[in-house]
């Protein structure tokens, strides 16, 4: 037997020999603390990129937002999230038939009332909003659909209850059953920068129809529109694409020049 300092405490090693914990010994906890900093770095990207990516996308492409009311049946019904796309206007042109988002231009929306949610609960839902991670919520923002462009005249009604845009009367196939396209007679001609907006849900929607004593005769400008709806996000059974019915303005003529 070989004697051992007793002052150098021992310890087993993997193949049986005695191994001192002496001033130059590396405990085994180093390499396992050195890989949960690894994880934890690479957690701390990707979190970032996501956020980051996040708000680019929604700052410059796309946004979510959510439908707090029946304005759009059935195209859209209450608690439906959309993406919209912020290419339009801008790089794309808004089109008779496109559902838009918009802020209001005033007036447009009743006092939302008091917010009873808590402090801290409105910084994290208005962070995550800011960063594209939540739907942006009604707020200041409502959702139609256009009817006319900046140079139509649109008018109600002809014999049978149809709108006319440009004089050309225009069947509507997305109105909500049960509606008619306007209660209201009006003819106005939608001016430059503008557009003309009316729900789908017609005797539910307090669109432009209801808008012609404010600022813009109830037309909406073109700087208030934060994009177009292009699909259904949310809920899963309702994923699907909002299309431009074409068809229903294909014949329309081109706006005169306002």
């Amino acid at each position: 037997m070989t004697d051992r300092d007793p002052a150098v405490p021992q310890h087993r090693r993997d193949d049986g020999a005695d191994e001192p914990f002496g001033p130059g010994h590396r405990p085994r906890t180093e390499p396992q603390r050195a890989g949960f900093l690894v994880l934890v770095r690479e957690a701390a990207i990707i979190v970032v990129s996501a956020v980051v990516l996040s708000l680019v996308i929604k700052t410059f492409l796309a946004q979510a937002f959510f439908i707090p009311s029946g304005s759009m049946q059935n195209t859209l019904l209450v608690g439906d999230r959309v993406l919209v796309s912020k290419l339009v206007p801008g790089p794309f042109e808004v089109h008779r038939g496109d559902v838009v988002v918009f802020k209001d231009p005033g007036g447009w929306l009743p006092d939302p009332g008091p917010d009873t949610s808590t402090a801290l609960s409105r910084r994290i839902t208005s962070v995550l909003t800011y960063i594209g991670l939540l739907p942006q919520d009604s707020g200041e923002h409502l959702i139609k659909r256009v009817i006319g462009v900046a140079g139509d005249t649109v008018e109600c009604c002809d014999e049978q209850g149809r709108l006319i845009v440009n004089g050309v009367p225009i069947d509507e196939p997305y109105i909500a059953a049960g509606s008619i396209p306007s209660e209201m007679e009006f003819s106005v001609v939608v001016p430059a920068g503008a557009l003309w907006v009316m729900g789908d849900n017609r005797q539910s929607s307090q669109d432009s129809r209801y808008q012609q004593g404010g600022p813009g005769g109830g037309s909406v400008p073109l700087a208030d529109v934060v994009g177009t709806a292009f699909v259904t996000l949310w809920p899963l059974d309702r994923i699907g694409l909002l299309r431009n019915p074409g068809a229903t303005f294909a014949d329309v003529g081109e706006p005169a020049t306002p």
